[in-house]
């Protein structure tokens, strides 16, 4: 018993002991030793194991940190919440067909967080019919189908996100989301905390960023 403990050990450090160095930028760049996101956790999971497979869900290891640091503050300051993050890149980075980003490690999609009719956090749901989610179009105010986006777990997600950064010593560089649906995540008990330390994209992105938040992470790169 004693061996396969061991063995067990020298493997889970052989998996996350080498670290990850990025080069060039989020569009211009590539990655190199990227760690793979696990497939899910007690309150998140990915958005398709067939993705997972294709080894779209690589990131740098500190943002493997942040994100599952993240989470983890958010199993006791959200509980009963459920998150599910997207694509992220590939374990080298370079081109991540049809993102204009996600290059070098440092950029996160995750799915917008919903609840249904009774109010209860629920995964969005993401599948092939539907383009794994990025198919999925909210009205104005934030409504698709019998589902309502839950700003306030979001809220609390980006916050999460941002102090597990400042945490290890990095930032975050900005969050890509839909411009007129913003205001109702600032007017959530966590919009004076976003607006003061979160840089939002006020531009109309080629992709709309309803149905998912573009996470650019600031930590520095070889050129």
């Amino acid at each position: 018993m004693k061996i396969i403990i061991a063995v067990l050990c020298c493997l889970s450090i052989g998996t996350y002991a080498a670290e990850s160095t990025c080069y060039g930028t989020t569009s211009n760049g590539y990655l190199e030793n990227g760690i793979q996101l696990p497939a899910e956790g007690p309150n998140y999971v990915g958005y398709s194991n067939i993705a997972r497979l294709l080894g779209r869900t690589y990131v740098h290891s500190e943002v493997y940190n942040i994100v599952l640091g993240a989470y983890a503050n958010l199993e006791n300051h959200a509980p009963g919440k459920v998150f599910k993050y997207a694509e992220t890149g590939f374990q080298s980075g370079g081109q991540f067909y049809p993102h204009k980003t996600h290059r070098n490690g440092l950029s996160v999609d995750f799915m917008t967080p919903v609840v249904n009719q009774q109010g209860q956090s629920v995964h969005l749901s993401t599948h092939p019919l539907n383009k794994f989610g990025y198919n999925i179009e909210f009205d104005h105010r934030g409504h698709y189908q019998t589902l309502t986006i839950d700003y306030e777990a979001m809220g609390a997600h980006l916050v999460a996100l941002h102090q597990a950064a400042i945490k290890q010593g990095y930032d975050l560089w900005r969050v890509i989301f839909d411009p007129d649906l913003q205001p109702y995540l600032f007017q959530t008990q966590y919009g004076n905390y976003l607006k003061k330390h979160i840089q939002f994209s006020k531009r109309r992105s080629w992709v709309r960023h309803d149905d998912h938040y573009h996470v650019d992470f600031d930590i520095p790169c070889q050129s």
